[in-house]
C-alpha cells in the first residue's frame, strides 16, 4: 500500500472520529484540567467562597479573577496545614488584581485583595 493511500485512510478515520466526538460531546460541560494551575482554579471554584465584610463590595471582581486568573505558585504556600494559601492574579476591567486565597477542604476564604494599575 502506498503512502498516499495510508495517509488517506488515516485522515478519513481521523475525520470520522472527530465528527463522532463533536456529536457526543456537543453541549456537555467537558473540561480538560490537567495542568496544576487549572486544577487549583477548578478546585477553588467548586467550593463556597467566604467573603468577609471588607470584600463584599468586590465580590464581582473576586469571582472574575478566580475564574479567569492565573495562580502564582512562587508566592503561594499550597502545603500549609490545614489549608493551603494561593496567590491568584488576574485582570478585571484592565485593573491588575491579586487575591490571597485560603483553600480549605470545604470552603475558600479570601484573605487579601490588592488592586494595581
Amino acid at each position: 500500500m502506498k503512502f498516499i493511500q495510508r495517509l488517506g485512510y488515516y485522515l478519513g478515520g481521523f475525520s470520522i472520529g472527530l465528527i463522532i466526538l463533536v456529536f457526543f460531546l456537543n453541549g456537555k460541560k467537558v473540561s480538560c484540567d490537567y495542568g496544576p494551575e487549572a486544577r487549583v482554579l477548578k478546585n477553588i471554584n467548586s467550593k463556597q467562597v467566604n467573603y468577609t465584610s471588607a470584600f463584599i463590595q468586590d465580590s464581582v471582581i473576586i469571582k472574575h479573577v478566580l475564574k479567569h486568573g492565573d495562580v502564582n505558585f512562587s508566592e503561594s504556600n499550597p502545603r500549609q496545614e490545614p489549608c493551603g494559601i494561593y496567590k491568584v492574579e488576574g485582570l478585571y476591567n484592565e485593573i491588575r488584581t491579586i487575591l490571597s486565597v485560603e483553600n480549605c477542604d470545604s470552603i475558600v476564604k479570601i484573605l487579601a485583595l490588592k488592586k494595581a494599575q
